[in-house]
């Protein structure tokens, strides 16, 4: 049919152009957010990379939500503002028979959230979790990179490795360690070093260099040289006994948990999925705009209706995690009601002047 067909290609288009503009905004945050996590030391540089996709990943389901909500507002809206939907209303077509073309348009972007947030979402939290807890847990001169300054964990010492050695063993020539121990400052310079491991702890041995001496209290500065020296660099890593985070676990797991925060987890994957939808609704009713009037504040009204929305999705997540509510209440009553309110304002738009006959009334006797 005509009418779906060319609501179906205005909003595929609209949905596109939102969507890279949005990706666009995103991706240049997380760029940011991951250069500063590898240059803060909280990652491997080397995993900069894989640890933009994840978090990618992430953000991809909030993503494409908003570009669907926002996709749905301009399309209609554009509509309503070039007089084409009056052109529409006239032909027999009401508000409603929009809903049509818009699922039809919307279903990929429905089940690809939806396998976005029962499975990827899991497992890039799961990734991302593993890379930062292996990275925590290696010694701290591992965790420098060839040409870069590393500090410590209790940012007591300070490690440089001018360039990698080749090889089995973990270390790296041109070795430099600056440690402050209260009292005590030095300064060590070494050809090469490597780690040795003795039972649980790690030391960083150097061969063939020298080091400087400092007391605070006395000033006093002691020079030595050394063909072997051992500097305590670390334990090995400890098993990680810890109960993985909520985010982590995989849905059906969260099923059969039945934990609070279990719950709260899974409330807010489904929650996201059925907000998808119910956007949809909103996204309908709200594009309404006066064509005579050059405003945006039918936008402005589904930004905020959206805000909104995810809030309560969140605030909801809190209370089922502690405890304070039952999951499939939150479920029927937030997302119940935000359905129950996209087609009330629907149908409220399209029997706008049956609903308040009293405005016509209230006009023909001021007359």
């Amino acid at each position: 049919m005509l009418f779906d067909s060319t609501v179906r290609k205005e909003l595929a288009r609209s949905f596109g152009a939102t969507l890279m503009v949005i990706l666009t905004i995103f991706m240049t945050n997380m760029v940011i957010r991951t250069l500063g996590l590898a240059a803060n030391g909280a990652v491997a540089p080397q995993d900069v990379v894989f640890i933009f996709t994840l978090l990618g990943l992430q953000t991809l389901p909030i993503i494409l939500s908003l570009s669907m909500f926002i996709g749905v507002i301009l399309t209609l809206g554009r509509m309503y503002r070039e007089s084409e939907m009056a052109i529409w209303f006239s032909s027999g077509v009401g508000l409603a028979r929009f809903i049509r073309p818009v699922i039809a348009t919307s279903w990929p972007v429905i089940v690809l959230v939806g396998i976005l947030m029962l499975f990827v979402w899991p497992w890039s939290y799961s990734q991302y979790n593993d890379l930062r807890q292996r990275f925590e847990q290696r010694a701290d001169v591992l965790r420098a990179s060839p040409g870069q300054f590393q500090s410590s964990g209790d940012g007591r010492r300070v490690f440089f490795v001018e360039k990698a050695a080749s090889g089995a063993a973990a270390g790296g020539r041109n070795v430099f360690i600056l440690n402050d121990a209260g009292t005590r400052e030095s300064v060590a310079l070494s050809q090469s070093g490597k780690i040795e491991n003795v039972g649980d702890d790690r030391f960083l041995v150097l061969d063939s260099g020298h080091m400087e001496q400092t007391d605070k209290t006395s000033g006093e500065h002691t020079h030595v040289e050394f063909k072997n020296y051992r500097v305590h660099a670390g334990t090995g890593a400890a098993p990680n006994n810890n109960a993985p985070s909520p985010r982590a676990v995989d849905t059906a797991d969260l099923v059969l948990g039945g934990g609070p925060a279990y719950m709260g987890e899974l409330t807010y994957r489904v929650g996201l999925i059925l907000g998808v939808t119910n956007l949809l609704f909103m996204g309908i009713s709200l594009s309404a705009a006066n064509p005579r009037r050059a405003s945006n504040w039918s936008l402005l009204f589904a930004a905020l209706a959206f805000v909104i929305y995810f809030n309560l999705l969140n605030l909801t997540q809190a209370w089922v995690t502690a405890g304070r509510a039952n999951i499939v209440v939150v479920l029927v009553g937030l997302h119940g009601a935000a359905f129950l309110l996209g087609l009330g304002l629907i149908w409220w738009r399209e029997h706008a002047t049956v609903i308040h006959p009293l405005k016509l009334l209230l006009r023909r006797s001021a007359r």
